[in-house]
């Protein structure tokens, strides 16, 4: 830190952020309106949840996107359609979002960042046949979000962070260590989108944090909903078509054989390894041993639920983890969260909406403080047990019309604050939120 820590640098800092997430399952937009507020370089960063939404996806763009991925086919002209109607896709997002939550998206929104949709993503070339490398592609062109919104978007977060030499996933384990680091407990930040991934938080340890994907959250069980239902149904609500059914064990078994479960740390993953083809391929060879549809279901959500158990204890703390704090839609599985809890019983497994983040906003949450940092030039906390620890400022910026104002207050807020003493931020306070 510089000598002088009385030292006044420059104004407070405050932004107004809108964080997106389209996740893997593909069933809509989830948006945040954060505001970030920060007295001096030194503070600590508070953050306060303004509001919540969400958008569904367009079926049309959701049928064309799930297309592309499942046939692992397209064009380069097809290719650069699909950017430009998700990019008009999140832009109406937080255009109606704003509207329908009753603020001005050019008075009250500093900064848009968060992901597009993810196209594909190659973290482990290792595991695929071929001359391949390290990639990922997501589509959402920030250009559109900018010039249909007004306002700066940033985005490319993944690929920012595969540049530095890691994964580009899951990406949250700092803002879950800000939020959630205990001193004498250890803690779990458990998402179950489409894939399922959690954030370790040793205790007392906000530096600490790991985190990578376990496997299949959601999108084998949607997959297999879809298949038995002919597209009518997108997921198995509550569990309930799951919970009639017997589970396979000898599937469940095979399946977590498999490469990438097995595969240590740091991992991450998606629909390219466990896409909708390798559900129909189980579902179809469990009808051929006279399963029904409710047991290919329970089968599959099994391979969750025990993917999840495998990966705690064999990559979890010790001395075990404490607390577990769930989000993400497979939350909402009682056959998933009530096989946790029997397997896990000396761990209190609970919501994320208990610290007063909605159980769908984490995501979004969480790209709303990449942004938050990335355009105020500060480098996030690197996670332990990843292949580089090499620092650096993740997201790419596209102006839009605020951007003269917003330049000049962050170069306010930092003053004459030496450039190389800038580093993570390691203390965030959490806000009481006004979530409407």
């Amino acid at each position: 830190m510089p000598s002088t820590p009385n030292q006044s640098w420059g104004s407070p800092l405050s932004l107004k952020v809108i964080g997106h997430n389209a996740g893997t399952s593909m069933d809509g937009v989830d948006l945040v309106h954060v505001h970030f507020t920060q007295d001096s370089p030194i503070s600590p960063l508070n953050m306060q949840l303004l509001r919540y939404g969400e958008y569904p996806m367009p079926q049309k763009v959701k049928r064309r996107v799930m297309r592309l991925i499942k046939e692992n086919k397209t064009t380069p002209e097809e290719m650069a359609i699909v950017n430009i109607q998700l990019g008009e896709v999140v832009a109406e997002a937080v255009n109606s979002f704003a509207k329908e939550k009753g603020f001005d998206v050019t008075r009250d929104v500093d900064i848009i960042a968060g992901q597009g949709q993810t196209i594909w993503h190659l973290p482990l070339p290792e595991l695929f046949e071929g001359d391949q490398m390290r990639a990922h592609l997501d589509m959402a062109e920030i250009a559109v979000i900018a010039a249909n919104t007004g306002v700066t978007s940033l985005g490319n977060f993944r690929v920012s962070d595969m540049a530095l030499g890691r994964q580009g996933c899951p990406l949250f384990a700092a803002l879950d260590s800000l939020l959630l680091n205990h001193p004498t407990l250890n803690r779990a930040v458990q998402n179950i989108g489409g894939i399922a991934n959690f954030s370790i938080l040793p205790k007392g340890d906000v530096e600490g944090c790991y985190d990578f994907d376990t496997g299949p959250g959601n999108v084998f069980i949607d997959a297999a909903v879809r298949y038995f239902t002919n597209g009518e149904r997108e997921y198995d609500k509550d569990g309930a078509m799951g919970a009639t059914g017997k589970v396979d064990q000898s599937i469940v078994d095979e399946i977590l054989a498999g490469p990438y479960f097995v595969h240590d740390i740091p991992k991450t993953t998606g629909r390219e390894t466990f896409g909708d083809r390798m559900a129909e391929d189980i579902c179809d060879k469990m009808l051929a041993k006279g399963a029904t549809p409710e047991d290919c279901v329970a089968t599959i959500t099994r391979i969750t639920a025990q993917s999840l158990v495998e990966a705690y204890k064999r990559w979890g703390p010790k001395d075990g983890v404490d607390e577990i704090y769930m989000g993400g839609g497979g939350s909402y599985n009682p056959n998933i969260v009530n096989y946790l809890k029997e397997q896990l019983p000396n761990t209190r497994i609970t919501y994320i909406s208990e610290t007063g983040i909605p159980v769908g906003a984490k995501e979004a949450l969480g790209f709303a403080l990449l942004g938050c940092e990335c355009f105020v030039g500060r480098p996030m906390i690197v996670p332990r047990k990843t292949e580089s620890d090499k620092p650096g400022v993740v997201g790419q910026i596209q102006p839009g019309r605020n951007m003269h104002r917003i330049r000049q207050h962050v170069a306010s807020f930092w003053g004459d604050f030496p450039e190389d003493q800038i580093r993570c931020t390691t203390k965030m306070n959490l806000l009481p939120s006004l979530c409407s």
